[in-house]
């Protein structure tokens, strides 16, 4: 017999360690299936600076340590394990993962996004030989040398200036003729010396013979493409939510993201969604831990009224 938990929640990002607490500290028995280490996208933040309680920066790891541990002492449980499917049985839900097969009762979905890419040559040909999508894991590799960054959001923003400790410039490059990240951002990046940004300008080509050694570039207004020369090329150009392994009957935007009401609920009753793999206009650590709470908190509800225990 497969074991039987009030709420299992898929993934220990923010989303995920969000909806661990307010799980536990609901008295529900919680259970987070994480293939990899909690803490998600988080992991890969340099300095966490608009964490509101936090006045000063701490990194991402410490910071998703400290819910882990908060998660755990509610009484959450967290399993390391892949996840390979998710079916309803009855009022149950069965979660297939790469160990035993659990119950649950309510599911929330905090799955999170994988990263998009560019699709031009040499990006697959070069990756992990300059071609990355995570700075603060790959940019001390190349530090002292030149450096391409791809985007123009929070992520591209934010890691354009933690590479501009490292580097001996870094060109940005955006498809767009303004960023679309926050303005404070966005000013920082453009006021850094060290960073220059191309507007209106795409990656043609990566080069190289062992290693990056340059990036082919094309400028939309003018249609002039060059080469620029650089030892690597850091991509943030969005995401790809992760649901592999969800029921087909999922409801989805057109980006693939799962769509969700006001109560973090999605079009089958009992899953919940939470986080980046949501249909949502703002992806920040925030706003994905507070996704988690209140679907913990909706799922609680849901039970209570599977069960006939609703509060009326």
């Amino acid at each position: 017999m497969t074991e039987l938990y009030d709420l299992v929640i898929l993934g220990a990002g923010a989303a995920g360690m969000g909806a661990a607490q307010y799980g536990a500290r609901a008295n529900l028995k919680t259970l987070v299936i994480e293939e990899m280490a909690p803490g998600g996208q988080a992991l890969l933040i340099d300095r966490l600076e608009n964490y509101p309680g936090l006045p000063e920066p701490v990194d991402g790891y410490t910071w998703a340590e400290t819910m882990r541990a908060q998660a755990v002492e509610f009484g959450a449980e967290i399993m390391a394990s892949s996840v390979s499917a998710v079916h309803k049985e009855d009022e149950r839900f069965i979660v297939e993962t790469g160990d035993d097969p659990v119950q649950a009762k309510a599911v929330v979905v905090a799955t999170g996004a994988k990263h998009r890419h560019l699709g031009v040559t040499g990006e697959t040909e070069y990756a992990g030989r300059g071609v990355s999508y995570c700075a603060t894991c790959d940019g001390p590799f190349f530090k002292g040398k030149r450096m391409v960054v791809v985007g123009g959001g929070d992520s591209a923003c934010d890691e354009a200036m933690f590479l501009a400790k490292l580097a001996d410039k870094v060109i940005m490059v955006h498809r767009k003729d303004r960023f679309r990240a926050q303005k404070s951002v966005a000013a920082r990046v453009l006021a850094n010396p060290k960073i220059e940004v191309r507007f209106e300008t795409v990656v043609e080509e990566i080069k190289g013979e062992k290693s990056v050694s340059a990036v082919s570039l094309k400028n939309l207004k003018t249609g002039e493409v060059y080469s620029e020369p650089a030892s690597a090329v850091f991509v943030f150009v969005g995401s790809i939510p992760m649901t592999e392994g969800l029921p087909a009957d999922l409801a989805k935007d057109e980006t693939g993201s799962l769509v969700t009401d006001d109560r973090m609920e999605t079009n089958i009753p009992g899953i919940f969604a939470a986080g980046d793999v949501r249909a949502t206009p703002f992806r920040q650590v925030i706003t994905a831990v507070s996704d988690g709470a209140v679907a913990a908190h909706c799922a609680a509800q849901y039970i209570d009224e599977i069960e006939g225990k609703a509060y009326l």
